[in-house]
């Protein structure tokens, strides 16, 4: 009988574990592709809760990639001024708003600005983290510990990568690519 148990208990934990794993996983959808993003939940929770929040949302659909720097990164998530199919959309002014909901504080890690990380995007507060978000093109330690990493790119990093970039010194994008959609796995 005992035997039972612990082989049950054994597939209960598998199953819950694969469970909380896919809640963990974000799909990007691109023009060019789908892209996987695995969130640290342990790391940065209040911003994971956000990002996940305004996804699950479908807040970040049509969002503009209003500032993207060659061999830096890809920045966009301006769902009041850099959603495309909005009334409210306004290409000078994506990157200068945030959602309704109010700003959150900072929680840096020990996780390393390196290719693929997700990190919120901010002011110089470093309390005004809402809803940017920028994806290193490559590492960036200048940034470790002073901008709240909190997920990773695990596949389709090559669709990242063909993101239309902005002017070299500014990053502005005229004519930029969107997020078509992003959602929970």
């Amino acid at each position: 009988m005992n035997k039972y148990i612990y082989v049950f208990i054994f597939f209960f934990t598998l199953l819950t574990n694969n469970l909380i794993a896919k809640e963990d996983i974000m799909i990007l959808k691109l023009k060019n592709g789908e892209v996987h993003i695995e969130l640290y939940a342990e790391k940065a929770p209040n911003h994971v809760k956000r990002f996940k929040e305004l996804a699950d949302q479908k807040k970040y659909d049509n969002v503009v990639f209003h500032r993207v720097i060659e061999g830096f990164m890809a920045q966009t998530g301006d769902v009041k001024f850099g959603n495309s199919s909005s009334p409210n959309f306004n290409l000078s002014l994506a990157g200068t708003g945030g959602s309704d909901l109010p700003d959150l504080k900072a929680e840096f890690s020990d996780i390393a600005h390196t290719r693929g990380v997700i990190s919120a995007a901010r002011s110089q507060d470093p309390n005004s983290a809402n809803s940017q978000f920028f994806i290193c093109f490559q590492s960036a330690p200048h940034l470790d510990r002073q901008y709240s990493a909190f997920g990773k790119v695990i596949k389709g990093m090559e669709f990242i990568d063909m993101i239309k970039k902005g002017d070299p010194n500014s990053g502005a994008v005229s004519d930029p690519d969107k997020i078509i959609s992003l959602r929970s796995k």
